[in-house]
């Protein structure tokens, strides 16, 4: 796992300026550096040893030297590609597998991408032609960004390492801000950075005479669903997708470890790598504390003979990194899993170079409890007319709590506005309250309308699962398991994130995802198979902590109030607002997400822009880098 760098149209940029770019990003790679430069582009790389460890230098060229590759992932099958190059003439002069995609390129230009398998981002500069290539992979797994201005082009593993490029023009997207409010990231390729853009999951970019094109190579899709398949079926072909999937991301000349929490999709992953050789798990919790999953996760390791590491973290941990952990996560994410994401791979990260980790089973297999919703939806949709429903949602709406309003005002609603995920945070009116300029406020739901449209049709809770894998899974889950495991130099795989178990995952009907009461049904199946039935059939409890219960300690409490009356809240909220959410929390309602996705957010704020504040509370380390 790796990092990398770079920028086009060198003209009165220092030279040293990619050595600083690529020193932003030493935590992704801190083997070893190598830098490329013509006159006409630089690029940098940062490399985090895992595969051929004494060869696979990057920038990496072809054999006339006319093409320059920088790469971050693993090609699971880059040895049957390697194997087709070689039979149509390429000569490798190593055994990793970055070497497959600069000949790959070379021999098939962007239908490359449909050979891969792996989780990956890399970009080919042609010297020739002077043209830049970068992809992403099918899902997300590994970050890819651009900065383009017009005048500027330039692209890289994370966003912080174009601070340092002299025509770098750091400026808050601030019109995202709502939407950052709603769904606590940004599910487009925007970015809160001006000018800074994603790669989208199966999309690539050219840039080219100054021009830059995006184009989708893959897209995920439902247009495939056998109906005629049984839940035995779907798991028998879910235990042969696991367990070859499993083997494929075990490959590393390195000593691979697992993450492990109480529920079954680490649980599975352990047990199937647990097979072909010994693998050292961990896991994190709280001391006396009902958030842990820590005895769950340590007794179900001792079953099948492994080794867990328990990890323990407390309150202090938890708000004295957040700083820090806005810096490393480029963007402000308000999910508060983040922290013990941290924790947990710094802690790993001392005995293992690469974690497998389960995250995905949700999305696909649909483990959601939320997906369980779209039964009862559907059928009131289909008893009660659409007029007569819009009529209960309205007059219940204008009632007094009563057991039953939410679903009917939910229930006039089409999904694309009601489905949570949407207004997963504030709700467009709680945002016009919290905003201090409330005109910047906007509709969260015609913001990803399109998502919906793509799967317009399809039943309710393949809309959801389409919705999650197209947001939630990049822009929150990936996002954060690949930037706080490489801010501790920590490459982690995730083998139910992959292009075959997606493939599978896409053809299966919905009685073989959920019954009314069940998530992931063909997923547990195959599961206790293979596991203990207690860990198969166990409630998903998430990636809980005890925030909740923190916020209203004095020690955190006092934290939250001064960063709510900083000049940073001042700035862009209603101070009065927020102070009227920490009373409500304290007097027993949770608004928990919407606090901390405030604090977060002004912590983060705080950490890019520190030239706008005046407050004492940053990392200063933090603070001088910025």
């Amino acid at each position: 796992m790796c990092g990398f760098v770079g920028y086009v149209n060198q003209e009165d940029v220092p030279e040293e300026t990619i050595n600083h770019m690529a020193d932003r990003i030493k935590h992704r790679g801190p083997d070893d550096e190598a830098y490329f430069a013509d006159g006409k582009a630089a690029m940098g790389f940062r490399r985090l040893s895992i595969i051929d460890l004494a060869h696979g230098k990057q920038p990496m060229f072809n054999e006339d030297e006319t093409k320059v590759l920088t790469f971050n992932g693993e090609i699971y099958n880059y040895q049957e590609i390697r194997k087709e190059l070689q039979d149509m003439g390429y000569h490798f002069r190593t055994d990793v597998d970055s070497e497959v995609l600069i000949h790959g390129y070379q021999a098939w230009g962007a239908d490359l991408l449909q050979k891969l398998r792996g989780m990956f981002a890399f970009v080919i500069y042609d010297s020739k032609t002077q043209e830049v290539f970068g992809a992403r992979d099918h899902f997300g797994i590994k970050p890819l960004y651009y900065y383009d201005d017009g005048d500027t082009f330039m692209w890289g593993s994370e966003i912080k390492s174009f601070l340092e490029h002299p025509n770098f023009k750091k400026e808050l997207n601030l019109s995202l801000l709502p939407i950052h409010l709603s769904f606590e990231f940004i599910p487009s390729s925007e970015t809160m950075f001006k000018n800074v853009f994603k790669v989208l999951p199966g999309q690539y970019f050219l840039h080219k005479d100054g021009k830059t094109e995006t184009h989708h190579y893959y897209k995920f899709n439902y247009d495939h669903i056998d109906e005629t398949q049984t839940v035995e079926e779907d798991a028998d072909k879910i235990e042969k997708l696991v367990d070859n999937s499993v083997k494929a991301h075990m490959i590393a000349d390195v000593e691979v470890g697992s993450f492990l929490s109480s529920g079954i999709d680490s649980s599975y992953v352990l047990n199937e790598a647990s097979k072909l050789k010994p693998i050292q798990s961990f896991s994190i919790g709280f001391k006396n504390s009902k958030y842990s999953e820590l005895s769950w996760s340590t007794e179900f390791a001792k079953e099948i003979g492994q080794k867990n590491t328990e990890i323990y973290m407390n309150g202090d941990d938890y708000f004295d990194i957040l700083p820090t952990m806005m810096y490393y996560m480029d963007e402000p994410l308000s999910n508060p899993s983040a922290i013990q994401l941290y924790y947990l791979t710094k802690r790993t990260s001392e005995s293992v170079k690469v974690a497998l980790s389960g995250e995905g089973a949700d999305e696909f297999f649909g483990g959601y409890n939320t997906y369980l919703e779209a039964i009862p939806f559907e059928r009131y949709q289909k008893m009660v007319p659409k007029p007569i429903r819009k009529v209960l949602g309205a007059v219940a709406g204008k009632m007094p709590r009563f057991h039953g309003k939410r679903f009917l005002v939910r229930g006039a609603q089409p999904l694309s506005e009601r489905y949570y995920r949407v207004n997963y945070v504030f709700n467009y009116d709680d945002r016009n309250k919290v905003l201090k300029d409330p005109s910047l406020n906007r509709d969260s739901g015609a913001y990803t309308q399109h998502i919906f449209d793509d799967v317009a049709g399809k039943d309710e809770m393949t809309q959801m699962q389409y919705f999650d894998i197209n947001t939630w899974l990049p822009f929150d889950i990936l996002h954060k398991a690949d930037r706080m495991s490489m801010a501790n130099s920590l490459e982690v795989r995730t083998p139910l994130v992959d292009k075959e178990v997606a493939a599978f995952a896409a053809t299966m009907p919905v009685n073989t995802r959920i019954t009314p009461d069940e998530t992931k049904i063909s997923l547990r199946t195959a599961a206790e198979r293979q596991l203990p039935k207690k860990t198969a059939l166990k409630e998903k409890m998430g990636f809980p902590s005890p925030i909740a219960s923190w916020i209203n300690d004095p020690k955190y409490h006092e934290r939250i109030v001064k960063t709510f009356h900083s000049d940073t809240a001042e700035k862009f909220f209603n101070t009065a607002e927020l102070d009227r959410l920490l009373d409500e929390h304290s007097n027993g309602k949770s608004n928990m997400q919407k606090i901390f996705t405030i604090y977060t957010f002004i912590l983060w704020y705080q950490v890019y822009f520190p030239e706008d504040t005046s407050e004492k509370t940053i990392d200063l380390v933090h603070r001088t880098q910025v």
